[in-house]
């Protein structure tokens, strides 16, 4: 038989694979789409294999609407026919071509029924052919919400799960990918942890390529928003797997990674372990990082962990040495995590001993004024414990707050003014702040505070009365 471009009559099945594969060189691919049809229909299953095969070392090459165009035949392959060696040949084929096309091509795979025949394929397979399904699995699920969806609904998830309980070594890092992809659906994350599948996704953060890594962090951290769920995930060893790619992984995955360990800190009850698994000088490395979603995850997460003070202390460290530096955005992040520490009672001490009050004093003389303006939110905030006054007046903080009233940042401005209005209400320290008594900006802000701490006043006592006027009128609390 005649096969025009693609000559593979001409190619004996016992010669050596490289000569066997050996590409020719095709200039008009709508005949050499002719050949393969021509192929398919002839009635000898080695024709089509060797055809089948030809075509898939040739989908690098070929162009989008030709590959479009044997989608069809190779899935119509797949579900009817009873030939291993055709069965495994159209489904290495469909894997091949599920890699081209941006994703479209594997799109289209999906929603051309290839993904219900490898789906009543995968369980009775074995070998390579189970080797090869999985591996189109997998790069069909990797693009398009539908495809997963469409995996979910023909009973994928269980196979999936099913074939991990069973261990096949040769073939776990593919069911794993296919998990990772899988998960990124809501009803699947449900369904894994009502089957005791997240040590599954656990271990697919831990395998695999980085991209599916990455995908199954970003479904911990989802998983993670549930609390039963993160008690099982914890068990599981996320937090190590986390911190591992927090460590090691790409940019994004980074940020995937800590993001969905901060989901897990959130529950008081991890967050000693979350900073014992090493994460306190990756979030510092973050918060370094350009990327400002980086930053802002750090930041957040900062303030979780340092609710122990132990932590806190550790933190400090860490924010103390990027101060140091000369990183101006790095520096402006650090007094946006200090700004909220020193809302902690427990966390002021923490950082006046850990020598940043200096640091701070010294941005508020020569630093810009974006960072400054930083800078100065975290003095106000300091300014409200007596300790922490009598340090920043001994740093000499009080004459450039009193300069920073002149400034043109209206925030700027603000922050020094109150500041400065708690100093005006240390006996001690009046003395200093007076040539800031008649600064019109000083003024409006101890108006203001005066008016918020009487509301506040106001709102404490009425609560108060609302709690004992329930407790004498409710009977059941008796």
């Amino acid at each position: 038989m005649n096969l025009c471009i693609l000559q593979i009559n001409s190619l004996q099945m016992n010669q050596p694979r490289l000569e066997r594969t050996k590409i020719q060189i095709i200039t008009d691919w709508e005949e050499a789409l002719r050949c393969y049809n021509n192929v398919i229909a002839s009635k000898s299953e080695v024709l089509r294999v060797q055809g089948t095969i030809k075509l898939a070392h040739l989908s690098n090459h070929a162009p989008e609407n030709i590959l479009e165009n044997t989608v069809p035949i190779l899935v119509e392959l797949l579900g009817s026919s009873s030939s291993p060696s055709i069965l495994k040949a159209s489904a290495f084929c469909l894997k091949c071509i599920a890699c081209r096309g941006e994703g479209r091509l594997a799109v289209n795979i999906g929603q051309s029924g290839a993904i219900p025949s490898i789906l009543s394929l995968l369980p009775q397979s074995e070998g390579s052919l189970q080797k090869v399904l999985l591996k189109g699995l997998r790069n069909i699920v990797n693009f398009g919400e539908n495809n997963r969806v469409i995996v979910v609904r023909n009973g994928g998830l269980e196979i999936i799960l099913d074939m991990l309980n069973s261990c096949p070594v040769g073939v776990r890092r593919f069911l794993l990918e296919i998990l990772s992809a899988l998960a990124l659906l809501r009803e699947v994350r449900r369904v894994i942890a009502s089957l005791g599948g997240i040590r599954f996704l656990v271990e697919s953060a831990k395998c695999g390529n980085m991209i599916s890594r990455t995908r199954a962090a970003q479904a911990i951290g989802l998983l993670g928003l549930v609390r039963r769920a993160r008690r099982l995930l914890v068990d599981s060893g996320a937090l190590e797997v986390l911190v591992e790619l927090l460590r090691d992984g790409d940019t994004s995955t980074k940020l995937v990674a800590g993001n969905a360990l901060g989901v897990i800190s959130s529950q008081v009850d991890y967050i000693r372990p979350v900073a014992e698994a090493g994460a306190i000088p990756l979030y510092a490395e973050l918060l370094q990082s350009p990327d400002p979603i980086g930053k802002e995850i750090a930041e957040d997460v900062f303030c979780i962990l340092a609710i122990a003070e132990v932590n806190a202390i550790t933190i400090a460290e860490h924010l103390v040495r990027i101060l140091r530096g000369s990183d101006n955005e790095a520096k402006a992040a650090v007094a946006d995590v200090l700004w909220d520490l020193a809302c902690y009672k427990h966390t002021v001490p923490v950082i006046q001993n850990s020598g940043a009050i200096p640091l701070l004093i010294d941005i508020l003389r020569n630093g810009d004024v974006d960072i400054r303006e930083k800078v100065t939110g975290v003095v106000a905030q300091l300014s409200n414990n007596k300790a922490d006054r009598v340090a920043l007046t001994n740093g000499g903080a009080i004459p450039l707050l009193i300069d920073a009233l002149q400034e043109e940042s209206e925030e700027l401005k603000d922050n020094a003014a109150e500041a400065l209005v708690n100093f005006s209400e240390d006996p001690l320290l009046r003395d200093r702040i007076s040539n800031a008594l008649n600064v019109p900006s000083f003024q409006n802000m101890q108006d203001r505070l005066t008016q918020i701490r009487a509301s506040d006043a106001r709102l404490a006592s009425s609560l108060r009365q609302m709690s004992i006027g329930h407790l004498t009128t409710d009977p059941g609390l008796l």
